[in-house]
């Protein structure tokens, strides 16, 4: 072989080296880490981390601003009929799916039969409520409902659209779901057929989920938008404080525990992002179950509860709840009753228990969160409050898989499962409907297995209703009604936290620009990342 041919092929390799090199490295990677499981499947993902997902891989008909008010989004116009029986849609046209094909009714009308068919994820806003869906033209979706549904345009946050071609592409039979088989769950699972500004690139189930920028999407994305999104799934507070030092993450996920907040405060360019979303920590406790089946026994343990510590010191930011709902929220009633520690209010409902006299034979379990190290300050503070009046409790770290799991039945849930949870739709009867109607009572929103019926009318009476501020004072008597019940702890509305590089992070929500629907603050196509700043850290 000649000196020049050896040169040109040694050439070759590096370029081949480096560009292999260049197209494997992200420029302006976001890196965030989650609690998992991640579901990316529009039908069946409804949590925190999930909802993340599918806001930034799917378009919505409207989309929140900062109030949670409905702005143009997927269509660029809309209207209703007096009645509210009836809404018409107005697309956009040209907006292309990832796969290049044009985004139509069709396809919004799929996406929601899909939907409220499977029932699952978000399944629940819709299903029972729609007659009829028609689609005059390419751009035109009508909506049919049986009776009024005041706040559907907002609950539309949640109807993420699908590529009716792939999921059909991608059907596998046999099925649930007759001629659909499965409906394309198991595509799902780990690819996207959305329009959205970011596309699936690769999701190893439970270590993390990698998206990259959709070079075609029909709206302006900045040049400093990250070109690379990673949700990657640890909370463990270590690992999360090296990423940090590093910079091989951008932002850190809201389950760092107080000294792990403090910790990584410390590290130059790091700073703490904290803001109300519209979230709730919630003690659910089961009404079905024996010994939180009596009335007078949660009372009590509503009176021994030492809110302040909670608020003070262990999550300190956050405010004591009133009810159900989180004062930052639309339709929350900030006149709502609000228990307090005294245990002599405690000890008088105790007498009035049936567990009264044999509390020894009555143990209560709680299950938190394993991967939210605070809460298990939390539960030890509740065990020695309980203490105080004879009650004894039982503490048990749990996956959050596992307690996904356990609240599937009433025989598998524990009389107390922790929870964190957000508005899925701005307004008071988004939290009222997931957390206590029904037919969420074998989700992870609900422990308390309520099944009261007349609380079901009255959520279902007060959605339908069209008028805003009459639909607002249902709200109000409806978080009456459940406190009365005493369900549940309500402990605190949380300050969300984060450590992010606010070096090179511009990110929108840590200055105050937040949008109260879960996930929503994580749309990565408003965030920028400079990677010049970021050197500079790195030297």
């Amino acid at each position: 072989m000649s000196k020049i041919m050896k040169i040109l092929l040694i050439s070759l390799c590096l370029i081949g080296v480096l560009s292999l090199g260049v197209a494997g490295a992200a420029e302006r990677p976001l890196r965030i880490t989650w609690a998992w499981p991640t579901y990316i499947d529009p039908a069946v993902g409804s949590d925190f981390s999930s909802s993340v997902a599918l806001v930034n891989l799917y378009d919505t008909l409207v989309y929140p601003d900062v109030k949670g008010d409905a702005q143009p989004n997927v269509a660029k116009s809309w209207e209703t009929s007096a009645d509210g029986l009836t809404w018409t849609f107005h697309l956009r046209p040209g907006i292309k799916f990832h796969d290049g094909t044009e985004l139509t009714a069709e396809d919004v009308k799929f996406s929601m039969n899909r939907l409220t068919t499977i029932g699952e994820g978000y399944g629940f806003l819709f299903v029972g409520k729609i007659v009829s869906i028609d689609v005059p033209d390419r751009h035109t979706i009508v909506f049919h409902f049986k009776e009024p549904f005041g706040p559907f345009l907002t609950t539309l946050y949640r109807l993420y659209i699908v590529n009716k071609n792939v999921v059909m592409a991608n059907i596998k039979k046999p099925g649930p779901y007759g001629d659909m088989g499965d409906y394309g769950k198991e595509y799902l699972l780990t690819h996207d057929a959305g329009s959205g500004p970011y596309m699936v690139k690769k999701f190893p189930l439970e270590e993390y989920l990698l998206m990259v920028i959709n070079p075609n999407y029909w709206q302006q994305i900045d040049l400093n938008a990250p070109d690379e999104f990673k949700m990657i799934g640890t909370t463990e507070p270590v690992t999360v404080r090296t990423m940090i030092s590093r910079r091989e993450l951008e932002i850190t996920d809201q389950w760092q525990s107080l000294e792990a907040l403090t910790a990584l405060d410390k590290i130059k360019g790091v700073d703490i992002a904290g803001f109300f979303p519209g979230t709730e920590f919630y003690y659910m406790m089961h009404t079905k179950k024996s010994p939180t089946d009596d009335i007078h026994f949660r009372k009590a343990i509503a009176w021994t509860m030492d809110y302040k510590t909670v608020v003070d010191k262990l999550f300190p930011g956050c405010i004591q709840s009133k009810g159900p709902v989180p004062q930052t929220l639309p339709g929350a009633d900030p006149t709502v009753f609000q228990y307090y520690r005294d245990l002599n209010k405690a000890k008088a409902e105790l007498k009035r228990s049936k567990y009264y006299g044999q509390l020894d034979k009555y143990p209560v379990t709680v299950h938190w969160c394993a991967e939210v190290p605070d809460e298990e300050k939390v539960a030890l503070l509740f065990m020695s409050n309980m203490a105080d009046i004879g009650i004894n409790v039982k503490v048990v770290k749990t996956p959050w898989m596992s307690m996904i799991e356990e609240c599937a039945t009433e025989e598998t849930s524990p009389n107390i499962v922790t929870i964190f949870d957000s508005a899925h739709y701005p307004e008071a009867a988004s939290l009222l409907e997931s957390r206590y109607k029904s037919e969420s009572a074998a989700t992870w929103e609900q422990n308390e297995w309520l099944l009261d019926p007349e609380l079901d009318t009255m959520i279902d009476d007060a959605i339908k209703t069209v008028d805003r501020e009459e639909r607002f004072v249902k709200y109000g008597k409806i978080q009456h009604y459940i406190t009365d019940l005493c369900p549940t702890l309500f402990l605190f509305d949380q300050v969300e936290k984060h450590a992010y590089q606010a070096t090179y992070v511009d990110w929108p929500t840590a200055k105050g620009e937040v949008i109260p629907v879960m996930g929503y603050n994580f749309a990565a196509r408003f965030i920028k990342v400079y990677p010049d700043k970021r050197s500079e850290l790195l030297k």
